[in-house]
């Protein structure tokens, strides 16, 4: 009967019973990179608190703690744990991260969310950067979109800005180009 039993509920629209591995980068310019196990139970955690959002901007505040619990977990698991806000509260210590790593990062961490199904108002675009002309980029992000027909707003998600563990900062897209963001 058990056999059964999971059988059934893996046939459910967005059942998976796998562990999921996502490769984080780190060392500044993905010098390194560890292979991160998320589990079923932390990815169930993430898909309850991403399942509960109403609208496009409640499911951003929702994207921004999941990437800040998904960083937390990698840091059990990983040098990151070590890693602070902007590049230069790190010091030298192993995991440090600067916005190459952070955008690498998340956006394989948003694209393994929106392949489970669990992004419903966003979708993952490739990492925009920010600065003076194409050689000059100091600043690069993952992005996201709003789900929708022709130009939909777009969003960063950027986790550099913050210390490991903790809410990834979300801004427009064209604002964080300007240069919002927290002063790290």
């Amino acid at each position: 009967m058990l056999p059964w039993l999971l059988a059934l509920l893996l046939a459910l629209p967005g059942a998976v019973a796998a562990d999921e591995m996502v490769r984080i980068c780190y060392g500044y310019g993905c010098l390194v990179q560890a292979d991160i196990r998320y589990t079923e139970g932390q990815l169930g955690e993430v898909r309850r608190m991403l399942a509960s959002t109403v609208n496009p901007e409640n499911e951003r505040k929702m994207i921004s703690e999941a990437v800040g619990r998904l960083y937390a977990w990698a840091g059990e698991q990983s040098a990151v744990r070590n890693d602070r806000g902007g590049n230069y509260a790190d010091g030298h210590v192993p995991g440090k991260m600067d916005c190459i790593d952070h955008s690498t990062s998340t956006t394989r961490l948003l694209t393994l969310l929106e392949a489970r199904g669990y992004l419903r108002w966003h979708r993952v675009l490739p990492v925009e950067g920010r600065g003076f002309l194409s050689i000059f980029l100091n600043h690069y992000s993952a992005v996201i979109a709003e789900k929708g027909e022709g130009e939909t707003p777009r969003f960063v998600v950027d986790s550099w800005f913050v210390d490991n563990g903790q809410p990834a900062v979300i801004l427009p897209l064209e604002d964080w180009k300007k240069g919002a963001g927290p002063d790290v």
